[in-house]
């Protein structure tokens, strides 16, 4: 396959004259991507002013396909020529921005909108083009049109400093005329070979996915792909999940039609039929707003933020669109699987051939009752829960929260119910706090790995944060005790405190603490992951 594609590989180094000649004839084109990205305009004066100082700004992609995609012509303020379609074409999979913005600037029609450009030859910078004519801003636009430069040339010479500024206009029209950009051609690959090459593209920190490709290369008059994703995620907008990636529905997609989530099968949905991709849609959206569901109601997980693995929503829609109604057995045992499977890291790098064959068996596990060797793997040990450490973006941590949902924690400051709903909506750190103060134990010399194990986080409202600040533990700890009163053990209970007397915690180490907890934790790992319901 390598040497297959590196032989298919063409490299050029166009002038870009011949570059803005191929965009006005249609030969390049900007695929309809859904960028997050879009260049402003003083991302734009940069490269003019790289360009004018020759230095590289780096190469473009291309692939040469006769595939059809949908394209794009107005990005931002940036404008492309509309052209008719050709076989086959160049499309343009890294470098879009740049290329749009020097057709803009250099290669657009006067009277074409977007944005436009001048050279100030007295400050010798690039300028937007302003509205009233200027004599010594050369309109960027005219370099390539002999009679119109030709004509600013003559109405120079009326400048008091006419010669000067006759040189300077020389030297940025003789940098730019000669400016070569690098161009990678990717020749007559499929959609299949492109995909990973694409996958790894990272443009100005923008990451371009398989559903980036899909939605230009399933574009047709009759279907849109984006809009179809964008209907599944709008059903889901009224419960908060409406951020849902298009790559995850696209798996999701893939699961049903194919049992699979590997590429070459999600890039195999672009070859089905619009009646077959409606009532695919269609299942798939009554799928997820059930998976949503039971998200919510059995794990309290409010937000994808919360999501320990992608796989897992995938899978759980791969099973309701098989079974619409689950029984309550069926439930105990999805919940074994996702507690299980969330504290073990089952899905931690998992491939798309492990994800794929989970698919069987896991349906036979939760809807067959069917024994599945080698399915629950096992869960941390008390050591290494002391170990784990909270952060953000990892799985375990997100399930550890989930954890805490689960048993309706109640603030250790004063009692009062937590609203999880609200607390679990985002990722927000100041809805948690580490028990031992970090400032606390910072002072103490502790290792910030040890200040931050799990075992020394609880969920605590953000207006009680400041109550425990940075506080002594074994002050701040027994004066809860007193002021909680007979609540204390329930409230303790509730974010998996342990439950000792008032001058135990007055004398408690950090590290004895951290154990106690950790085995407190693990006994409701164990009890969640029987399936014992939150």
């Amino acid at each position: 396959m390598r040497a297959n594609i590196s032989s298919r590989l063409g490299t050029e180094t166009p002038l870009l004259k011949d570059l803005i000649s191929d965009v006005k004839k249609g030969e390049i084109k900007i695929p309809q991507f859904q960028r997050k990205f879009v260049w402003k305009e003083e991302q734009a004066i940069k490269l003019l002013d790289s360009i004018s100082n020759n230095y590289p700004t780096g190469s473009l992609l291309f692939w040469k396909t006769s595939t059809k995609l949908a394209t794009e012509r107005d990005i931002g303020d940036f404008r492309l020529p509309e052209t008719d379609d050709l076989s086959p074409t160049n499309y343009v999979l890294d470098g879009q921005q740049r290329l749009t913005v020097i057709y803009s600037c250099f290669g657009a029609p006067d009277d074409e909108s977007g944005f436009a450009v001048g050279y100030d030859l007295i400050e010798e910078e690039f300028i937007r083009l302003p509205e009233k004519y200027e004599i010594h801003i050369f309109p960027l636009r005219w370099i390539y049109n002999t009679t119109k430069l030709l004509n600013f040339r003559t109405g120079l010479t009326s400048h008091p400093s006419s010669e000067e500024l006759q040189t300077r206009l020389d030297s940025i029209i003789e940098v730019i005329t000669n400016y070569r950009l690098p161009v990678v051609t990717l020749k007559d690959l499929s959609v299949e070979e492109v995909c990973p090459i694409f996958e790894r593209i990272n443009s100005s920190g923008t990451r371009l996915s398989t559903y980036d490709l899909m939605v230009a290369a399933t574009w047709t008059q009759s279907f849109n792909l984006n809009s179809e994703v964008e209907s599944i995620a709008d059903s889901l907008k009224e419960k908060n999940f409406e951020d849902i990636t298009g790559d995850t529905i696209l798996k999701c997609l893939s699961t049903v039609k194919y049992q699979s989530v590997k590429r070459q099968h999600v890039l195999s949905l672009r070859k089905l039929k619009r009646q077959e991709m409606d009532n695919l849609v269609t299942g798939i959206k009554e799928a997820l707003l059930k998976t949503v569901d039971l998200l919510t109601t059995e794990f309290k997980l409010y937000s994808w933020d919360f999501l320990p693995y992608e796989a897992i929503v995938i899978i759980i829609c791969y099973i309701f669109y098989n079974k619409k109604s689950l029984t309550p057995d069926d439930i105990t045992r999805l919940r074994k699987w996702f507690w299980t499977s969330s504290f073990s890291s089952r899905y931690r790098g998992a491939s798309e051939s492990f994800i794929s064959n989970d698919l069987k068996c896991i349906e036979d596990y939760i809807l067959k009752e069917t024994d599945v060797p080698g399915l629950f793997n096992n869960i941390p040990s008390v050591g290494e829960i002391k170990n784990m450490l909270f952060r953000s973006n990892n799985s375990r941590t997100r399930a550890y929260i989930l954890l805490l949902a689960s048993l309706s924690p109640r603030n250790i400051t004063n009692g009062i119910t937590i609203d999880i709903q609200n607390a679990l909506s985002i990722f927000n750190k100041k809805q948690y706090h580490h028990i031992y103060p970090q400032a606390f134990l910072k002072g103490l010399g502790v290792h910030q790995n040890k200040i931050n194990s799990i075992s020394n986080i609880c969920i605590l409202a953000a207006s009680e944060n400041n109550y425990v600040s940075d506080r002594n533990p074994n002050i701040y700890i027994p004066e809860l005790i007193d002021k909680l009163g007979n609540e204390y053990e329930k409230i303790f209970q509730s974010n998996l405190l342990p439950i000792l007397k008032k001058e135990d915690y007055e004398q408690l180490s950090f590290d004895k603490f951290i154990d106690l907890r950790s085995e407190e934790i693990y006994k409701r790992m164990k009890i969640l992951c029987d399936g014992t319901p939150c």
